[in-house]
């Protein structure tokens, strides 16, 4: 197969892309663009924003969101359709679809009735030649995120996928995921945004109409707290006056000044709006850890991965331990890693090394994997091509695509993380399987 491949990461909050060159096997830069996944009407620019020409906003005050995702699937089609008619034609991508194969990204447990309006999309609508759909977690074992100079690929690896609408803990075994040990935690970049546009409108300013300017705050301030009792105790003493608070300058779209953190000893003008970020900058990731600060009855992301860790095979959970990645927008706040490692340790066996990596670029270690799988020979044996759709229809591509309705034994570890997890839990997996191990120790609408 030597046509391109489009690869299209479709996440919930923002869409990746790209071209893989069947001749030269790799991911031509000037194509990978990384813009929402939303159609945006801007009040001040007097216009209605389609995806990859949010680039052109100028005025980001106020905007108004319409997301086709909805607690993590894909509803409205109306919206992603008008989204990849800009996107998946001849005139963005330089290719003719009708020349070309393509890879898309799904969310985790996808209902069967999207899954089939993706196929029908990609093949009746934009008529690719060949296409292929799978999870974020998938392609991982391909990427570099487990890559060590020197030691081979290992075959047990637990992904932290901390996205827009929920965190799943995934754990593969020799790239397969195991979906009856998949936990999933309603707490993703969505929630996380929204509870800080209501804690800053409470205290300071009305923020409620400005998800991107306050998601901007939260990408630039917040924070991992490793200590969270210390530093709620040193925010109490003195709201606006200690070593954590700090002042971000709102963004003045009337001279296209974009909002940042003041640096020490910045001068302060009359027409500027300060924003005193003080415990809201560790408060709110700490939702990922403690759920229940917001009235869920789910557990926190360490435990989370226990239960997870758990419910595999006894033999090969060390090595599920010292293969923990890290990806999605949420794990880069500063300080996420290290809190994660204090809480697995005491959940972790005493004499088990607990390894985690992390990414260069979180947000886009997915596609970069799924780029690599692109590019593999494996990934021409995968596909279903336009012949073989038109022959058979959707059932083509529930036979060709590997997901969690295959999965034996699904409903045993599938669903939310619980707050308390029974101790004989871990006993009910009663398939076992034989698996090459080795281990290694690392350091620490319409469009108009």
């Amino acid at each position: 197969m030597k046509q391109p491949v489009v690869v299209l990461e479709n996440g919930a909050s923002k869409i990746k892309v790209g071209v893989v060159n069947a001749s030269t096997s790799v991911a031509s830069q000037d194509l990978q663009r990384v813009f929402p996944n939303a159609i945006i009407k801007s009040k001040g620019d007097k216009r209605t924003f389609y995806g990859a020409d949010f680039e052109e906003c100028k005025d980001c005050s106020g905007l108004n969101y319409r997301l086709p995702f909805e607690k993590g699937y894909l509803t409205d089609w109306d919206a992603q359709k008008a989204i990849w008619d800009g996107v998946l034609r001849h005139e963005f991508l330089g290719i003719d679809p009708h020349e070309a194969s393509v890879l898309v990204t799904e969310p985790y447990f996808n209902l069967p009735n999207i899954q089939d309006t993706y196929d029908q999309f990609m093949f009746e609508e934009y008529e690719f030649a060949a296409y292929y759909r799978s999870t974020p977690a998938a392609f991982l074992p391909h990427g570099q995120l487990f890559k060590v100079r020197g030691l081979p690929s290992p075959e047990c690896i637990l992904v932290v996928d901390a996205g827009f609408s929920f965190t799943h803990v995934v754990p593969l075994i020799n790239g397969v995921i195991e979906w009856s040990a998949v936990k999933r935690i309603d707490v993703g970049g969505k929630l996380l945004t929204n509870h800080l546009k209501e804690l800053v409108s409470y205290r300071q300013w009305n923020m409620m109409d400005e998800t991107h300017v306050m998601n901007d705050v939260k990408e630039s301030c917040c924070y991992v707290s490793q200590d969270f009792a210390t530093d709620l105790e040193t925010c109490r003493r003195n709201t606006r006056v200690n070593a954590i608070v700090r002042e971000y300058i709102l963004p003045d779209f009337s001279l296209n000044k974009r909002g940042r953190v003041r640096k020490p000893g910045e001068m302060l003008l009359d027409s500027h709006q300060i924003l005193y970020m003080g415990n809201e900058r560790f408060s709110i990731p700490e939702v990922l850890f403690h759920p229940s600060y917001l009235g869920l009855q789910q557990a926190g992301l360490a435990a989370a991965v226990a239960q997870s860790i758990a419910l595999l095979p006894e033999e090969l959970q060390d090595m599920f331990w010292a293969n923990i990645g890290l990806v999605g927008g949420s794990v880069k706040f500063p300080g996420f890693a290290q809190r994660l490692m204090s809480e697995l340790r005491p959940l972790a066996p005493s004499d088990q090394e607990v390894v985690i990596y992390e990414s260069k670029d979180a947000v886009l270690e997915a596609y970069r994997s799924a780029v690599a799988f692109a590019c593999s020979v494996r990934f021409r044996d995968c596909v279903v091509t336009r012949e073989e759709y038109l022959e058979s229809g959707p059932a083509a591509c529930r036979v060709r695509f590997a997901d969690w309705k295959g999965a034996s034994d699904i409903g045993k570890g599938k669903g939310r993380a619980r707050v308390d997890e029974s101790d004989d839990e871990s006993s009910q997996v009663t398939q076992t399987r034989t698996v090459k191990t080795r281990t290694r120790v690392v350091a620490g609408v319409k469009r108009r």
